[in-house]
C-alpha cells in the first residue's frame, strides 16, 4: 500500500496531502538512471583494469613475451652492427690500405636506406610496430652487407693481381749504380744549369758514360719514344698501370717503339747528352696518378737497406741538376 505524505499548510493552518509535481518525479528518475551509468562505467573499468579476463590476460602475455623477444632481437643486431662496423673500418684502414686502394664512404656502404631512429618507448608499440622496427634495421643491415661483399670481391681481385702490381710498379734504378755514386742531382728544388735559377727538379739525374744501357723499372707499354721538343732530348715515357708512368730523357739512342711492351731490367735505351742538358746522363721520374714522386722511395729490389739509407742522403743534397 502506497504510503501518503501530508505537510502542514501555514497558510491554511491545515494538514494537506503532498503531491509531487511530474517534472520532479521525471528530473529524479532521470539522476538515479544517469548516477547508476556512470558508477557502472567506473565499476567496469575498474574491473577491466584490476580484474582482466582470461583472454586479455592471455594477450597481456603475448604482448610481454613478444616484447622480450624484441629485446633479444634487438641485442643481436645491434652485436651484428657493431661487427660490421669493424669490417668496415679494417676494410678501409687496412685491406685496402695494402692494395693502395681508396677507402669506400659511408655513404656508399649504409646510406641506400635511411638510419633507423633508436626506439624510445617499446611498451607503446603493437605488434605490426615491432615487427616493422626490426624489418627496418634487418634490411639496413644486410644492405651493408651486401656492400661489404662486393668490396671483399674487389679486394679478392687485388690480391689475384698482387703480382701484377709488383711487376709494374717502378722497383730498380734506370742504371747499374752498385757503388752509388752516379746519382748527380735529386728531387725537388735545384739550381738550374742553364739558368741558374732556383727550379723544381722532377726527377734524379743519373750521370753516366754515353752509351751506358738504360733499362726499365717496370714492366708497361710505351708511350712516348723519341724528341718532342720538350727538354728531354729523346726520351722514353713507359705508361706501367696501377697509375705508375716513368720517364726517361736526354738518351743518346732509344731501342724501343710507342706501342711496345717492356718488362722491367729489360734495355730501353742509352744514355746520351740530347736536349737541355749540360753533360751525359739519364734524367729519370716517376709519376704516380699523373703527379711526380721522388724516384729514390721506388729502389728497394737491387739495393740493401744500408745502401738504400746511403742514397737517400746522397739524393737528398742541394746541388745544380744536369737539365
Amino acid at each position: 500500500m502506497k504510503k501518503i505524505k501530508y505537510f502542514y499548510n501555514t497558510n491554511t493552518l491545515r494538514y494537506e496531502k503532498l503531491e509531487t509535481p511530474l517534472r520532479v518525479t521525471l528530473l529524479r528518475i532521470l539522476g538515479f538512471f544517469s548516477a547508476s551509468i556512470v558508477t557502472a562505467v567506473i565499476l567496469v573499468s575498474l574491473a577491466y583494469r584490476y580484474f582482466p579476463s582470461a583472454n586479455e590476460k592471455r594477450l597481456m602475455q603475448k604482448n610481454e613475451n613478444l616484447k622480450d623477444d624484441y629485446f633479444v632481437l634487438n641485442e643481436k643486431v645491434r652485436k651484428l652492427q657493431d661487427q660490421m662496423t669493424e669490417l668496415e673500418k679494417r676494410d678501409n684502414d687496412v685491406y685496402r690500405s695494402i692494395f693502395e686502394a681508396n677507402p669506400i664512404p659511408d655513404s656508399a656502404r649504409a646510406k641506400a636506406l635511411a638510419q633507423q631512429e633508436e626506439i624510445k618507448l617499446v611498451s607503446s608499440m603493437d605488434q605490426d610496430n615491432l615487427s616493422s622496427s626490426i624489418a627496418t634495421t634487418l634490411n639496413n643491415l644486410n644492405a651493408r652487407i651486401n656492400f661489404q661483399t662486393k668490396s671483399y670481391n674487389e679486394i679478392n681481385g687485388f690480391i689475384k693481381n698482387k703480382e701484377i702490381l709488383l711487376a709494374c710498379t717502378p722497383a730498380i734504378q734506370p742504371v747499374s749504380n752498385k757503388d752509388l755514386k752516379r746519382i748527380a742531382s735529386g728531387f725537388g728544388y735545384r739550381i738550374d744549369p742553364v739558368y741558374k735559377t732556383t727550379k723544381f727538379h722532377a726527377g734524379l739525374d743519373f750521370s753516366a758514360p754515353q752509351g751506358t744501357p738504360i733499362y726499365a723499372t717496370a714492366n708497361g707499354t710505351v708511350e712516348t719514344a723519341g724528341n718532342t721538343g720538350n727538354g728531354y732530348g729523346n726520351h722514353v715515357v713507359i705508361n706501367n698501370g696501377y697509375g705508375y708512368s716513368t720517364l726517361f730523357g736526354h738518351m743518346f739512342r732509344i731501342k724501343v717503339r710507342p706501342g711496345q711492351k717492356v718488362k722491367r731490367g729489360e734495355i730501353i735505351g742509352w744514355v746520351g747528352n740530347t736536349g737541355k742538358s749540360t753533360g751525359p746522363h739519364c734524367h729519370y721520374e716517376v709519376h704516380r696518378n699523373g703527379e711526380p714522386v721522388d724516384p729514390v722511395y721506388y729502389f728497394y729490389n737491387d739495393i740493401t737497406p744500408e745502401q738504400y739509407d746511403r742514397l737517400l742522403k746522397l739524393a737528398s743534397s742541394s746541388n745544380q741538376s744536369f737539365d
